[in-house]
């Protein structure tokens, strides 16, 4: 039956993917037909995902990335044991509710660290010639509705996440000869495992505001997981330098 959604013959790597919507994306990734590279900090959580998946030849590579040394040793091994890479989910990053007076340079450093250059480092190493396959590929950067507009506590996480729509779009513009598109997911509120200890979740007064700005409730993982699949099938080939939101109607007030 033909299924322009489906990522049979892909290789598909998912950054974070050791939980919340890495996790999801890379089970319902196997679950389309994909080949999957686990990628996160640790193999123990990663071999959790794993167990979730279906289908076979997926690998998992347990890496830092923030460790920028060893990124290009990893693609490489990942190539040689899977082939050309087909589409990458950057789903892997960090968050914190913090004031201006509250940030300093190293948690700059480290938010750009984590949200920012690693994204683009893993990016450099995929896109280099005979690592993406010869009929292109799709990448996606996972930003966030504050990426696109203002919240109190939010103007540093917000700033790593708009540099990489604004990324996403330069890059799609240089390499679109090559066939690789570029595309961005900014999410509203998900219910995630992490999610649920930040204070505007874990206390139901702070819950049920976020809940009454997202016009269709809060997100699930598997809202966003499907908006990834479509990005990284064949049905979005002629979409590069988008940003999609996702978030319910949170921005549509």
């Amino acid at each position: 039956m033909f299924n322009p959604f489906s990522l049979t013959g892909k290789t598909i790597l998912v950054t974070g993917a050791s939980s919340g919507i890495g996790r999801q994306c890379a089970i319902d990734c196997s679950r389309m037909g994909a080949r999957v590279v686990l990628i996160g900090r640790s193999e123990e959580r990663l071999a959790e995902t794993f167990h979730e998946m279906v289908g076979c030849g997926h690998m998992i590579t347990a890496i830092d990335l923030t460790d920028f040394d060893r990124i290009g040793r990893c693609v490489t091994d990942i190539i040689s044991q899977c082939g050309p890479i087909h589409g990458v989910l950057h789903c892997a990053g960090i968050s914190a509710i913090l004031s201006l007076k509250q940030i300093d340079v190293l948690h700059l450093d480290r938010f750009f660290r984590n949200n920012v250059y690693s994204a683009i480092e893993l990016t450099r190493e995929v896109c280099k010639v005979h690592h993406i396959a010869k009929e292109g590929a799709s990448i996606v950067f996972f930003s966030s509705v504050m990426g696109c507009v203002g919240e109190s506590g939010k103007s540093l996480y917000g700033m790593t996440k708009g540099a990489l729509i604004a990324g996403a779009r330069s890059l799609a513009c240089e390499y679109a000869k090559r066939k690789v598109r570029f595309n961005v997911i900014s999410p509203g509120a998900v219910e995630t495992p992490i999610n649920a200890r930040q204070p505007y979740m874990a206390d139901p007064e702070l819950r049920q505001l976020l809940e009454e700005k997202h016009l269709l409730g809060l997100g699930r993982t598997i809202d966003i997981s499907y908006a990834c699949i479509y990005l990284l099938s064949d049905a979005s080939r002629w979409i590069t330098g988008q940003n999609l939101i996702v978030d319910g109607g949170y921005t549509a007030r």
